[in-house]
C-alpha cells in the first residue's frame, strides 16, 4: 500500500517536470485576457437585461 502511495508521487513528480510551463508575461497576459473578457461579458449582459426589463416594463404598463 505504501509502495503504491509512493510510487503515485513519484511517477506525478516526474510528469510534472515534463510541463511545459508557461512564461510569466505569457501567465500575466493571459490572466489579463481573461479577467477583460468577464468584465466584458459582464457589462453586455447587464446591458441586455436592462433592455429587456425596460422593454418588458414599458410593455407592461401601456
Amino acid at each position: 500500500m505504501i509502495d503504491s502511495i509512493k510510487n503515485y508521487f513519484l511517477g506525478s513528480y516526474a510528469e510534472m517536470k515534463k510541463v511545459s510551463w508557461p512564461t510569466k508575461q505569457q501567465t500575466i497576459n493571459y490572466s489579463l485576457l481573461v479577467i477583460g473578457l468577464s468584465v466584458g461579458l459582464a457589462v453586455f449582459f447587464a446591458l441586455l437585461d436592462f433592455a429587456f426589463s425596460t422593454g418588458i416594463t414599458k410593455l407592461i404598463t401601456k
